[in-house]
């Protein structure tokens, strides 16, 4: 397993002047470093690229779908925009230099209709994601779908949703990121749901209860990491916590996170934390 870190540590809003996060992830001990993206046109791209390829470590991308974008929309304009939007954000993620782009793709965080998921809808999701298999294919992308609550998603909140997805969607570039924040919420065994994807698990987000540093709030990693360990499981363990910085109102620890903990501390600890569980 490798370990990555999540730029919403610092910030929703990548900048240039983010760029020196690159170096100092590294030399904090990550192989990975973890870029939010919501409009691809707004990240630096090339500069990115350059950034990664000087500091030796790999990009991963969790996107969140923007207003106007919902490929399980009602509307068919609406349907072809969001795919339009998602051939995008491969491309985008190709020319930094990721291999994964993961997210609540198949729905915007906050569309909550007061219906249960209906038959056409998982159908638009199959379609959405079935059009883009030859450009996943060129450029050598995997495809994470990520499971969120019940507060921010009524389409795909457990990992048998998302595998049963996958399973229609037919496609092995197309698979599962399990969350432990959201997971903690939906799944009654953390353990049995990560172990129940088997090679449709494609990527993790570690993060505690609170998204403060892992292993300071009640998830129970030992428990996930044993789970991975069974499953065989080779990919990314993403600390994906919000600290707190007075120089970073677009981070999300600018609302929620304890003051007293810093990007850093969530990066740092968490990193130690999981290379202790592992042990």
């Amino acid at each position: 397993m490798k370990f990555g870190i999540s730029a919403f540590a610092w910030t929703a809003k990548f900048r240039e002047r983010h760029l020196p996060l690159l170096p100092w992830a590294r030399e904090a001990g990550f192989d990975g470093f973890e870029i939010a993206m919501f409009a691809p046109g707004d990240l630096p791209a090339s500069s990115l690229r350059q950034a990664y390829e000087a500091s030796g470590l790999e990009c991963t991308v969790c996107a969140i779908l923007p207003a106007g974008i919902n490929p399980i929309s009602p509307d068919a304009s609406v349907r072809q925009r969001s795919i339009e939007h998602l051939i995008e954000c491969v491309e985008t993620s190709a020319e930094i230099g990721a291999h994964l782009i993961g997210g609540p793709l198949f729905a915007p965080i906050g569309y909550l209709p007061s219906h249960r998921p209906a038959g056409e809808e998982m159908l638009w999701a199959i379609e959405a994601f079935q059009s883009v298999g030859e450009l996943l294919e060129d450029h050598d992308m995997t495809i994470s779908l990520e499971p969120v609550n019940r507060a921010e998603t009524f389409f795909i909140r457990t990992a048998a949703e998302a595998r049963a997805l996958c399973d229609a969607i037919g496609n092995p570039r197309v698979g599962v990121t399990i969350d432990t924040f959201h997971a903690n919420i939906e799944e009654k065994s953390l353990p049995l749901a990560i172990e129940s994807l088997g090679t449709h698990l494609k990527h993790m987000h570690i993060s505690e209860n609170d998204r403060g540093v892992p292993g300071t709030g009640h998830v129970g990693f030992p428990g996930v990491i044993e789970s991975l360990r069974k499953i065989g499981y080779q990919g990314y363990l993403t600390v994906e916590g919000f600290g707190y910085s007075s120089q970073e109102p677009d981070g999300p620890g600018w609302l929620w996170a304890e003051t007293g903990v810093t990007p850093e501390d969530v990066a740092v600890k968490g990193l130690a934390y999981l290379k202790g569980l592992l042990k």
